[in-house]
């Protein structure tokens, strides 16, 4: 997909193509339990159900899909990852070079925890988004009940492999009441292991998570002290972040600490570019679990993206009229490239 067929559809309000990007979970399962986590912390009010979370896509629906997503001509980018760890899925690394070895660029989102690391490492993925979640042993194992300091050195290790073979790879470090004082040496950090990225992201909190949110003191320190702190630290060592975005998230939060993105600033533009399939075969509008388009069950894929529920909901995105969820928007920094984008296409049309 071009940017500028994208653009087409969005200032039309209809796609012209299908998506770019598709994200496929392949299981619900997860060898972690994070604490900021909405489908595997221990402090969830309503525990997931052990059927839920033993739900995986049988492989050869996952080759069945990604055949259809050649075929549509659009897609650029597979995500693989899961409501768990992609890398627990039993078939998860003959997927991935599967997965490669159609033609699509590969993000993989993983713990790294499960990996045959000399195996991802040699699989031709073009991007990890490894999900760190604290610099040192004492914040990890806090992060991540159960685990423990070797938890730690392993996910450095592995880090390490990937830095050797040159495989890009982004941190992911969610920012919550343990992770928060870790700004400059998640930086560091990223420094020593060679990220192409180190990704802040404010936790997103509900269903009893809460507990774990960064407090207003912390929230007010972020702003005052550490972003500035950590955007120096990075310039420093030649570390790319997204610290900008982070800041805006840190503003958002002002008032209540479970809103994350000033949705309303930017809109949201992932109708026309992006899709998640789940490890159930559901089709959603986005990674938002509450706005689901179909079932790859009931109808292709191809049918879903170009029939009127999908349509409905870009109408309505289009509108303003969001989901409680969109104010914690996981793709945030995506909807506010392709804003700005679209306002640059509507200026040039206006003149």
């Amino acid at each position: 997909m071009s940017r500028e067929s994208a653009l087409r559809g969005m200032l039309r309000g209809r796609p012209e193509v299908g998506p770019a990007t598709v994200h496929i979970d392949l299981t619900n399962a997860c060898n972690a339990a994070c604490v900021t986590c909405w489908d595997h912390s221990p402090l969830l009010t309503v525990p997931r159900s052990r059927a839920w979370k033993r739900r995986a896509l049988a492989s050869d629906v996952v080759r069945g899909l990604l055949d259809e997503l050649a075929e549509l001509g659009s897609v650029r980018r597979v995500v693989l990852s899961g409501m768990g760890d992609p890398l627990v899925h039993p078939d998860a690394h003959d997927l991935l070079e599967a997965t490669v070895a159609r033609g699509f660029a590969v993000t993989l989102m993983t713990n790294l925890l499960a990996a045959d690391i000399e195996r991802v490492a040699a699989s031709g993925v073009d991007t990890i988004l490894a999900s760190v979640q604290g610099v040192t042993p004492a914040t990890y194992a806090a992060f991540h009940p159960g685990w423990t300091e070797e938890h730690f050195f392993t996910l450095c290790r592995y880090l390490r492999v990937l830095a050797r073979a040159g495989v890009r790879t982004k941190h992911v470090q969610v920012i919550d009441r343990d992770t928060a004082e870790e700004l400059v040496p998640m930086v560091r950090f990223g420094a020593r292991f060679r990220a192409a990225r180190v990704n802040f992201k404010l936790a997103s909190l509900t269903a009893g998570t809460e507990a774990c949110g960064i407090t207003e003191a912390q929230r007010d320190r972020l702003l005052a002290e550490d972003v500035p702190a950590a955007r120096e630290a990075a310039r420093a060592l030649g570390v790319t972040t997204n610290l900008d975005l982070f800041e805006r998230q840190l503003r958002a939060a002002r008032g209540d600490l479970r809103a994350t993105v000033p949705i309303e600033d930017v809109g949201c533009w992932m109708g026309f570019v992006y899709t998640r399939v789940t490890a159930e075969q559901d089709v959603l509008y986005c990674c938002n679990t509450e706005v689901r388009v179909g079932s790859l069950k009931e109808a292709s894929f191809a049918e879903l993206w170009a029939g009127p529920r999908w349509q409905t909901l870009r109408d309505r995105l289009g509108r303003g009229e969001y989901y409680p969820g969109c104010a914690r928007c996981g793709k945030f920094e995506q909807n506010a490239k392709w804003a700005e984008r679209v306002a640059g296409a509507r200026a040039k049309v206006a003149t």
